[in-house]
């Protein structure tokens, strides 16, 4: 094949499961699902209860991580338009072997996050506002089932109508946030401001090695979307605007809420678990009077929801990557099938939730002994590892394939040429790096630069429980990758060189 022709390697298997899938995604929902992925509400109270210090590396982060970060998967997501995305970008970067485990890495991340701390916060939540529900009891790990299976039913319907579900998310954000952030202004005309200093905002190494992961866990999703890539009715012109107009609009709605938890409450009394709904309780019962139990159910009850809809969206997204990576052989090929009335890889669906159901009962039954923010901490950072480390392989995907697939057009191309491609690779995948060492391995990076702290007084766990829930879950991640890879040798082997203007074909601009 001419030297001058950019092939995409694909397999028998993966071209008869593209034939079911339908276009069905346009610039419209392609922003709602982006801010839908990008503004997860599970983690504003830990941010929010690292004080006006959080605040402000919630800013800094936006430049110097989301701005790259958003032109690398503007170039990419509208140059190289496969079904699976990031999957397809690092098989075409680095390899089939590597693209299954950062494939499978990327995808195990939802399962656990969903039946982790998006569970543990919707159960205290709920608990706290519309009625007990005991930790460790039959209802606490009925309720955590629950809100499992209604995000895989929702990933499990046709991307045609279960689109509207992540659509309703993110309206379900701005109305939640946009009415949470006007009552906090309300509340400070009526009672004052006793939240936000300035004198605190200087940073300190304790607070930046603490918050690094979580924040880079909150700015992350844009290239989700490309999951259902071939899914879009003209991902060459979306793509870019779907990412520049989330991105933004998904900064605003991380920065304004947590200014506001810091307005109304102390930094020493907002916690990870339920700083959001602490916020909104004592604001509310400050201004509502009255009417502020019945406001403040209606308030969990959408908070509970749109915390539905941040699994779900993930869902939707990283199963199809763990789908596109089984039907082209590097992963058991059983779960490579796509459902021909749906078109969505209900396989991958009802694996995901099975991880996610027994991942959420473990992880009850393991830290019954705890405190319910410690295990939500637990948990939360786990799933940050898992996901931190995936990007470790996507993110210089946009900077390799300018090299090896120069031919591939590009509707949209980097400002800053190769210079910005470098400069940009090199911020973000950074910024990763010491995001997953630090999620990893907590507390050893604070020791050597002499902010070290007790790790069971952070954690609420012993560090060798701790290690033992993330190395252990981490280890059999990749040992799974590997015997799922070996699995589709089969598929690998009925495999060709197609010219990628087959699997992507030309722009309609």
């Amino acid at each position: 094949m001419a030297t001058n022709t950019a092939v995409e390697e694909t397999t028998a298997f993966a071209l008869a499961e593209k034939s079911k899938l339908v276009k069905s995604l346009r610039r419209f929902d392609m922003v709602f699902f982006t801010i839908c992925a990008f503004v997860g509400l599970d983690t504003l109270g830990t941010v929010a209860q690292n004080g006006p210090q959080g605040f402000l590396w919630l800013v800094v982060l936006a430049i110097v991580f989301v701005a790259p970060y958003m032109l690398l998967m503007a170039e990419i997501g509208s140059a190289f338009t496969q079904e699976g995305g990031p999957y397809e970008w690092t098989k075409l970067a680095f390899g089939r072997l590597n693209a299954g485990i950062a494939a499978i890495l990327y995808w195990v991340t939802n399962p656990l996050w969903v039946g982790g701390s998006l569970a543990f916060i919707a159960t205290d939540s709920w608990s706290a506002n519309v009625f007990k529900i005991g930790s460790g009891t039959a209802g606490d790990y009925a309720f955590k089932l629950i809100f499992i299976w209604i995000s895989i039913g929702v990933a499990i319907v046709s991307l045609r109508y279960g689109k509207w579900i992540p659509n309703f998310g993110a309206i379900l954000r701005f109305a939640v946030l946009g009415f949470f952030s006007l009552t906090v202004i309300i509340y400070g005309i009526k009672h004052g401001f006793a939240g936000f200093q300035t004198s605190e905002l200087t940073p300190t190494r304790a607070v930046f090695f603490g918050l690094v992961p979580v924040l880079l866990f909150n700015y992350v999703g844009f290239e989700l979307q490309n999951g259902a890539a071939e899914e879009m009715e003209n991902p060459q012109k979306d793509v870019p605007l779907s990412v520049l107009r989330s991105g933004i609009t998904g900064v605003l709605m991380y920065v304004v809420p947590i200014f506001c938890i810091l307005l109304v409450l102390p930094a020493n009394k907002v916690t990870g678990i339920g700083g959001f709904i602490d916020a909104v309780t004592l604001t509310f019962h400050g201004v509502y009077g009255g009417a502020a139990h019945a406001l403040l159910i209606v308030m969990t009850l959408c908070f509970v929801g749109a915390l539905v809809t941040s699994g779900a969206v993930w869902m939707i997204g990283s199963d199809r990557i763990q789908a596109v990576a089984s039907y082209d052989g590097a992963f058991f090929p059983f779960f490579g099938v796509f459902n021909r009335k749906l078109g969505t890889p209900v396989r991958v669906n009802v694996l995901s939730g099975i991880a996610s159901s027994v991942f959420a009962i473990a992880a009850i039954y393991l830290l019954r002994n705890h405190s319910t923010a410690s295990a939500f901490q637990v948990v939360l950072d786990i799933a940050i590892s898992t996901t931190l480390i995936s990007y470790l392989w996507i993110f210089p995907t946009a900077l390799k394939l300018r090299y090896s697939h120069p031919h591939v057009p590009r509707p949209y191309v980097h400002p800053g040429g190769i210079v910005g491609i470098w400069v940009s690779t090199i911020l973000i995948t950074g910024w990763i790096l010491l995001g997953s060492w630090v999620a990893v391995f907590p507390d050893t990076l604070e020791r050597l630069f002499g902010v070290g702290y007790p790790f069971k007084d952070s954690w609420g766990v012993t560090q060798n429980e701790f290690e033992a829930l993330t190395l252990g879950t981490l280890a059999v991640i990749v040992v799974v990758a590997l015997i799922g890879y070996w699995f589709g040798r089969d598929v690998r082997g009925q495999g060709a060189e197609v010219p990628i203007e087959a699997v992507i074909p030309p722009s309609p601009l």
